[in-house]
């Protein structure tokens, strides 16, 4: 059982699941770009998946949350590993998901190709470089909280922030979504993103990172 390894051979089997797991995202992902025509999703209708492709799509990035939870609750030994266990394999799926996609289809082309990131509960949309950034933190965050000794917690004031900074990231990527709301679904589905909102996604990483740099000093 996965428990009883050691905890370096547990942060290894995570992170070999992890990038299996983005090499079937990114294949699914390709699939259904190619099905629906839009390998490169920032166009007009962007996202031309609704009725029962688009709820089969919602299902699919439910079940991959559940994926990635269950693994961090079968490796870590308590909460804590557990929480950093299922944020390792989150970073390294969300990062090598992209590296496999290049591979796949030649998207992304830079780092700063706007992606629509999520579709629950509404539609995330910012550049590559977002939510890889937030992926390095979490797999900073994973390795630090599995691999230190039982009974070491973040400082109360750093966790505090890093959920603030993550509530605030979920924001700069859903704000256009959220106000297109009031029109409808397909108001929704048919936003292209105004410029990222850079100042604020950075203000919001360096919160997400306080945990880590607090450990780190």
């Amino acid at each position: 059982m996965i428990r009883d390894l050691p905890e370096r051979t547990r942060w290894a089997v995570v992170m070999a699941f992890a990038i299996a797991m983005a090499w079937v995202e990114a294949a699914s992902v390709f699939y259904i770009r190619a099905l629906a025509d839009r390998i490169e999703p920032y166009q007009p209708d962007p996202l031309p998946i609704d009725g029962a492709l688009g709820n089969v799509e919602l299902w699919r990035e439910a079940a991959t949350l559940v994926m990635i939870a269950t693994l961090g609750v079968l490796a870590g030994r308590t909460w804590r590993r557990r929480a950093g266990y299922a944020a390792l394999a989150f970073g390294a799926w969300d990062i090598f998901y992209y590296v496999f996609l290049r591979l796949i289809s030649g998207w992304p082309r830079t780092a700063l190709d706007w992606d629509v990131l999520f579709l629950l509960p509404l539609p995330w949309w910012g550049p590559v470089l977002a939510p890889v950034s937030i992926a390095l933190v979490m797999i900073a965050w994973g390795t630090l909280a599995t691999q230190s000794a039982d009974g070491a917690s973040d400082a109360r004031w750093a966790s505090a922030l890093g959920w603030i900074g993550i509530a605030l990231a979920l924001a700069v990527f859903m704000i256009d979504a959220w106000w297109a709301l009031p029109d409808g679904r397909t108001a929704v589905l048919q936003v292209l993103p105004t410029p990222f909102r850079w100042p604020l996604f950075c203000v919001a990483l360096l919160m997400i990172a306080s945990p880590v740099l607090c450990r780190v000093r």
